[in-house]
């Protein structure tokens, strides 16, 4: 894949925020939902959702640990604060079948 040439559209190298991920999953996909939680109201919106297979699911993981070795390597340790850890809602994991 050296020449692989990656288009990005606009709309969507705009980004979407997200300080919430669900990761659901059955025998033949992962499912990724990105949720937007904003202060003061109760219900938390699904801003973007990614389906892949098991073995892309296991490449994201290695490639999103790689990345975070590096980040910490240069600007240092990201914390996470038990208390910070405490206060974050706790998403649910519905497994095999589940709906989000």
């Amino acid at each position: 894949m050296d020449n692989l040439e990656i288009d990005l559209p606009e709309n969507i190298a705009e980004g979407t925020y997200s300080n919430l991920a669900v990761i659901t999953h059955n025998s033949a996909e992962f499912i990724l939902d990105f949720v937007q939680m904003m202060p003061g109201v109760e219900k938390a919106k699904i801003k973007s959702r990614v389906i892949m297979a098991p073995e892309n699911a296991k490449r994201l993981l290695l490639a999103i640990s790689d990345n975070v070795g590096k980040y910490e390597r240069k600007y240092g340790e990201i914390p996470l604060l038990e208390k910070e850890i405490d206060q974050q809602p706790s998403p649910t994991v519905l497994g095999p079948g589940g709906k989000a």
